[in-house]
């Protein structure tokens, strides 16, 4: 028994130092391949770094890192124990990766490019650990999904749910209000509901900071479930509830006193309340305990089917990756040209004026090849804006849809207020500033032969145009008019848009496709 008992304890060390000696060169070679892909898709890892950095809304993700780090220290013990092997599957996933950042790149979706290049990552780690190995660190493979900064999309819906709570609670209240659009007036003054008071930053971070503790604190799905809906559901009511004290308190203190709380209270205050009660909240329904497993090595012991060898799974990964960068690098070397005696356009029965007067509004178009914009007045003196924005191609930085592009700068004093009934292949919107100035805007855009409003399909005729090659050139043409007190010119809008006579021909004299 005693011989039996060394030679099995001889035995199971050399399998452990066997799977430790595997352990070492799959890590290395992960490594490599991960060095490889942030190295080749440089710009997109640069441009996920400069956000982490310099928003504020996914300045969260710098910690994200070292929690993968310390995830993936806290299962070491149990992944000792497993084999890790290349795997062929794997690299289906990798070419799906591969292939969305061709598909983001294409369209000038920059979201759409880090995802595909964090799956990439996550693809290559299962390529080369095996089904266990990957099986094992599921979960910090899942959580480099929050490295992703994706989700100020939600801000205007954010923004408007924040004001219709803040109306809600101050009826209940009993202080007379009226709301535009994100726009509260009060006894006390107008308040906008800002960007910045969304509470987008506070969410993101908190389904962050939920997925950890569920996968850490509960076993149970359903608890898990519950947790990630309050992980939800509480940021929201806390912020409209921020929101509508402010507003209180400027009622009964002034709105210097509103403005000092709203200053020290909202911040990482506002977000450790709102973590103190989500977690407070839940605290007696964990379940799980604080020194278990990761996970049971012994249910990750499946023997591995369609298994690799190593340097030829690095090189499918080396080709997945190569393939879609090349194909990029090919139609980016498209040229074309605009225009050089671009100008606006005469119509009969509109004088172009100074575009002087009213309030200052200027669409914004990062990028833009030419702009163009005037004033223009008919017989009955009603005044009309055009805004031509012109693009020989798009490229990264230079997209004609994007978030913070169109009828509103983020960076100025107006805020988009609602949409209006839009004309044949346009959308109509109202905007306002100051809280009391209203702009109807008509806008069209048109690239890869297709004239839309609508920015999802401009995105797929320009993700067509890049894949398949095309004509690059975009424009976007806006025709606006301030209001004349609570009237709306939308009238001289459309009459100028029918004098300007067939849009999609309009659009493309002017990018030079005709």
């Amino acid at each position: 028994m005693t011989v039996m008992a060394r030679k099995w304890r001889e035995w199971t060390e050399s399998a452990s130092n066997g799977s430790q000696n595997l352990w070492r060169s799959s890590a290395r070679m992960l490594a490599l391949t991960w060095a490889g892909l942030l190295l080749l898709f440089w710009r997109d890892t640069a441009d996920m770094a400069m956000i982490w950095w310099n928003s504020s809304t996914f300045n969260h993700c710098l910690l994200i890192i070292p929690i993968l780090i310390w995830l993936v220290v806290q299962r070491k013990a149990e992944l000792a124990q497993l084999t890790p092997q290349a795997w062929w599957p794997a690299l289906a996933y990798v070419a799906a990766g591969a292939f969305g950042w061709l598909l983001g790149d294409a369209a000038g979706v920059a979201t759409a490019r880090q995802l595909g290049l964090l799956m990439m990552l996550q693809g290559s780690a299962a390529t080369l650990l095996g089904p266990n190995g990957t099986r094992g660190l599921l979960f910090p493979l899942f959580y480099m999904f929050f490295l992703l900064p994706l989700g100020e999309e939600a801000v205007p819906a954010l923004q408007t749910l924040t004001a219709k709570m803040c109306m809600a609670m101050l009826g209940w209240a009993g202080i007379p209000a009226h709301i535009e659009g994100i726009f509260i007036s009060t006894p006390a003054g107008l308040f906008r509901v800002a960007e910045a008071c969304s509470g987008v930053k506070f969410l993101i971070a908190m389904v962050a900071l939920g997925s950890l503790i569920s996968n850490l604190c509960f076993v149970s799905w359903r608890r898990r479930a519950a947790f990630m809906a309050a992980c939800f559901i509480v940021p929201i009511i806390a912020n409209g509830i921020r929101a509508f004290v402010t507003i209180y308190i400027a009622e009964f203190r002034g709105i210097e006193s509103a403005a000092g709380f709203d200053h020290v209270f909202y911040g990482w205050i506002f977000f450790g309340v709102v973590i103190a009660i989500v977690i407070g909240g839940a605290w007696r329904y964990f379940d799980k305990s604080a020194d278990a497993a990761a996970f049971d090595p012994r249910q990750l012991q499946s023997p591995v089917r369609f298994a690799a060898p190593a340097k030829a799974a690095m090189a499918g990964l080396a080709v997945a990756a190569l393939l879609p960068a090349a194909w990029s690098a090919a139609m980016a070397s498209q040229v074309a040209s605009l225009p050089r005696n671009n100008a606006l356009p005469q119509l009969a029965g509109w004088q172009q004026i100074s575009p002087e007067g009213g309030h200052h509004w200027s669409p914004r178009f990062d990028g833009a090849s030419q702009i163009l914009f005037g004033r223009y007045r008919n017989s009955a003196g009603q005044n009309v804006d055009l805004f031509i924005a012109l693009y020989d191609r798009q490229v990264e930085g230079r997209e004609i849809v994007g978030y913070g592009q169109g009828a509103v700068d983020p960076a100025s004093d107006w805020s988009w207020a609602e949409n209006a009934p839009a004309p044949a292949n346009g959308k109509a919107e109202r905007i306002i500033a100051s809280g009391s100035i209203s702009r109807d805007v008509v806008s069209f855009y048109r690239a890869g032969g297709v004239t839309s409003g609508s920015g999802q399909t401009i995105k797929l005729a320009t993700l067509k145009t890049r894949l398949l090659g095309g004509r690059p050139q975009a424009a976007a043409i806006l025709v606006s008019a301030e209001y004349r007190g609570d009237q709306s010119q939308r009238g001289a809008i459309d009459a100028f848009i029918k004098d300007l006579g067939n849009i999609d021909k309009f659009a493309d004299q002017m990018a030079g496709v005709r």
